[in-house]
């Protein structure tokens, strides 16, 4: 599959599983999982920026999922970050996650220590060992999101929109070549979500692809980009000015 796709996926089929990457076989998967999208076509460039729309329950977090390995890809042919989503085997997902940047709704922040040290943290569990690069790369994250004098503070102490720009910071430790974002503004208030937004529009001028889920077409409007369009268990990619005008 071609390198210049951070996301490369063709012909896919995405099953919804009980046990993803346990040890069914790709026919017993087949079997009793229940298909949530077919006729999968995707390619997404480094830079790009790229929305996923669509319903509720229209599959866009299953399409997440199967980038970052959470679910198993038995149908089709896909790439991710270099990774071949149908040969890879489970001790190499945190390889691929580890090029990945991701961000959800749900922080997921340790509550019991500060800002550094949950990016410190995510670092040494990663592989980082030098401390004086540890100390640099969070320095140079934290200046990213705008949160370069608040690395003393607990999660608590940091409003909505700060804790999501902690998480942003999170995803950025390791350089990732594709940052992918599940409805990251859904929890936040309309001023909160666009400075998040401008974030995410010059994290994507970094080079850095986006893939964004979102409901709010405010955003879109604002933000234009390229976009696609999950429904009736397909995605096509769509003119946002048509679709919304």
């Amino acid at each position: 599959m071609s390198a210049e796709y951070v996301i490369n996926l063709k012909d896919v089929a995405i099953y919804h599983a009980d046990d993803p990457f346990g040890s069914a076989s790709a026919t017993e998967l087949l079997r009793r999982g229940e298909m949530v999208l077919s006729e999968v076509n995707l390619t997404v460039r480094p830079g790009e920026f790229v929305y996923l729309i669509g319903r509720v329950g229209s599959g866009k977090s299953s399409l997440l999922k199967t980038l970052y390995a959470e679910l198993q890809l038995i149908a089709g042919e896909g790439s991710v970050a270099g990774f071949d989503l149908r040969t890879i085997r489970r001790r190499d997902i945190p390889r691929l996650r580890r090029r990945l940047g991701i961000v959800f709704q749900d922080y997921q922040l340790l509550t019991d220590r500060n800002a550094f040290m949950n990016l410190y943290y995510v670092m040494r569990a990663t592989g980082w060992k030098d401390e004086s690069a540890i100390r640099q790369r969070i320095d140079e994250v934290l200046r990213v999101v705008g949160l370069q004098e608040k690395s003393y503070k607990m999660p608590f102490e940091l409003s909505g929109g700060e804790q999501q720009r902690l998480v942003i910071a999170r995803a950025l430790l390791n350089d990732p070549k594709l940052l992918l974002a599940d409805e990251p503004t859904g929890n936040l208030d309309p001023v909160t979500a666009d400075g998040i937004m401008c974030l995410f529009r010059q994290i994507a001028e970094r080079g850095c692809a986006v893939v964004m889920s979102t409901h709010n077409t405010s955003l879109i409007e604002n933000y234009p980009a390229r976009a696609i369009l999950f429904s009736q268990g397909k995605i096509r990619e769509v003119d946002l000015e048509a679709e919304l005008s």
